[in-house]
């Protein structure tokens, strides 16, 4: 089981094999700035944590999107300090809700690779039962951007029956709030404006609403938990 509270083990090697990368594009990020530093041990050793993990998927993510290294540097430059693997993961998989659908059909030993960790049938029921992943006759079907969220999610301590009420709310409300931007963004593009100019304006709102969204979530919860908190 992998934590976001775990010491920093992986080498560059293993990094890049949990990543799906070559060890010379982890080095490329690293020079680039996009990642931390590792955690330099004995033997001048560098050793990375699952906050490297999610972060090299979030720069994957961000790149799906058609973002230059350089728009990737700046969004990552307004993430706010000290995100877990947990937080990072989120942050992947809101700006994956921007993209068509794009699930794969891997194996078993493949999921498993991805995931980062083994996976029982009743794990697999579950990732199923969150639609993060949809059993074929010898395979899987897997959306990737949903399936370190959905890897994260069991471990959470609740009932997956709560598990997928919360994914309705979030759905239903992630919808509302789509279908309220896509109008303000029609009316600012205008009726004539090409096909490019609505691409255009879309790809430079991303990264804002996907911040500012998660943004207002977490400030919304907090706020939610404290009247809780107060009321018990």
């Amino acid at each position: 089981m992998t934590t976001d509270t775990e010491e920093p083990t992986l080498t560059v090697d293993e990094l890049a094999a949990r990543a799906g990368m070559t060890v010379r594009t982890v080095r490329f990020y690293s020079a680039k700035g996009l990642l931390p530093p590792p955690v330099i041990g004995p033997r001048r050793v560098g050793h990375y944590s699952q906050e490297h993990v999610a972060r090299l998927a979030l720069i994957e993510e961000l790149q799906h999107q058609g973002m230059t290294l350089a728009a990737i540097e700046r969004y990552l430059t307004q993430l706010p300090p000290g995100l877990s693997a947990h937080d990072l993961a989120i942050h992947r998989a809101v700006v994956a809700s921007w993209a068509p659908d794009a699930a794969e059909d891997v194996t078993r030993e493949e999921l498993e690779r991805r995931a980062g960790r083994s996976l029982d049938d009743g794990d697999l029921d579950r990732l199923a039962a969150m639609s993060v992943i949809e059993r074929t006759a010898d395979s899987f079907r897997v959306d990737p951007g949903l399936l370190r969220l959905g890897v994260q999610l069991l471990d959470v301590p609740l009932a997956q029956e709560s598990i997928l009420a919360a994914r309705t709310v979030l759905l239903e409300h992630s919808r509302a709030a789509a279908h309220e931007l896509s109008t303000l963004l029609r009316e600012a593009v205008g009726e004539g404006e090409s096909v490019a100019a609505v691409k255009s304006l879309s790809a430079h709102m991303q990264p804002l609403v996907v911040q500012a969204l998660l943004t207002a979530f977490q400030r919304s919860l907090k706020e939610e938990v404290r009247e809780w908190l107060k009321e018990s």
